[in-house]
């Protein structure tokens, strides 16, 4: 037990047995394809955005208020090794995620309906608007800026410091967003009469 525990990948694919074992029972009798494969690309979606937004409120809560605390000579640390890393799955889950919803939202027909807020589907429209523009803040703000604040790319230090306060500030957007956006998410799963 303690190889798999000390070890990510064997621990991730133990969850992932552990969950096909549970997906096996939950699929015993009458079986419906198409409601399973919804219901594992809306799992997937949920899976991916737990990610995303994870690791947002890590960055958010976590590393950054605590980033003056660090002693400077174990700040590289962060900044050569777990920063680095986390915007990875950060960008990665930030792609699966949007990617997912736009299938589940076109698989279930509401696609069009929900990006131009008609027919009822304003609630995940407004979520599915909101996560594209956490999406192309990621991508197109905060990646590139992030880059320059961990010197990925080799820049003056007032560019590095604009571009870690610019990063932070767009990081700090989504977390705004990111609230009104799960609360849209969720409440179009519900009806309120």
């Amino acid at each position: 037990m303690s190889s798999i525990l000390t070890n990510l990948r064997s621990a991730v694919i133990t969850g992932f047995v552990f969950a096909i074992i549970l997906i096996f029972f939950l699929a015993q009798g009458s079986f419906d394809q198409t409601a399973f494969n919804m219901w594992l690309l809306r799992w997937l979606h949920v899976l991916s955005g737990v990610m995303w937004v994870g690791i947002l409120y890590y960055f958010n809560f976590v590393q950054i208020p605590n980033m003056p605390n660090i002693p400077d000579d174990q700040k590289p640390a962060i900044s050569k090794v777990i920063a680095p890393a986390a915007l990875w799955w950060f960008r990665w889950g930030a792609v699966a995620t949007v990617v997912t919803g736009f299938i589940l939202a076109h698989l279930n027909g509401y696609l069009h309906d929900a990006m131009t807020f008609s027919n009822g589907h304003w609630p995940i429209g407004v979520g599915m608007w909101l996560a594209i523009i956490m999406f192309l803040n990621v991508w197109l703000v905060i990646w590139p800026n992030q880059k320059k604040a961990l010197g990925i790319v080799e820049v003056d230090a007032e560019t590095k410091a604009n571009a870690t306060r610019k990063a932070m500030l767009f990081s700090r957007k989504n977390t705004i967003l990111s609230i009104p956006m799960l609360v849209a998410m969720t409440v179009a799963q519900n009806s309120f009469s």
